[in-house]
């Protein structure tokens, strides 16, 4: 099991810019394909974005494609998520997420197994 810290959530305007960060403990980082994901009250948990173990492949659904990017410093035990022009539907608290891997290209949106404890992000109108 890994554990997780999310950091960096907050209060920003529509149109504004926010960095994430999760650092991960316990485990081999470079071993775990990493994910972000959010929930808004009264919604459902939804899926962000994915970065495989190297970094060289992500996954994002089309609501946040070209505005979010995923990243990863594994000498850092470290994820990131660099979201830029905030909307208020971006509006939740934001979710890091590991799981094991055994190749470099998964990516992708389900199998997750340890979770952060979140970090609020507001974005006004």
């Amino acid at each position: 099991q890994v554990q997780l810290v999310e950091s960096g959530g907050g209060l920003v305007q529509a149109g504004g810019s926010l960095r994430l960060s999760c650092a991960a403990s316990g485990r081999t980082f470079s071993t775990y394909a990493m994910g972000w994901f959010r929930q808004a009250p009264g919604k459902e948990r939804e899926f962000v974005a994915a970065i495989g173990r190297n970094g060289l492949y992500t996954t994002y659904p089309d609501s946040v494609k070209g505005r979010f990017t995923i990243s990863r410093d594994n000498a850092k035990n470290t994820m990131y998520l660099q979201m830029n022009s905030l909307k208020p539907e971006d509006t939740g608290v934001y979710y890091c997420a590991a799981q094991f891997v055994l190749n470099d290209y998964y990516a992708g949106r389900s199998g997750f197994t340890d979770w952060g404890q979140g970090t609020q992000v507001t974005v006004s109108s």
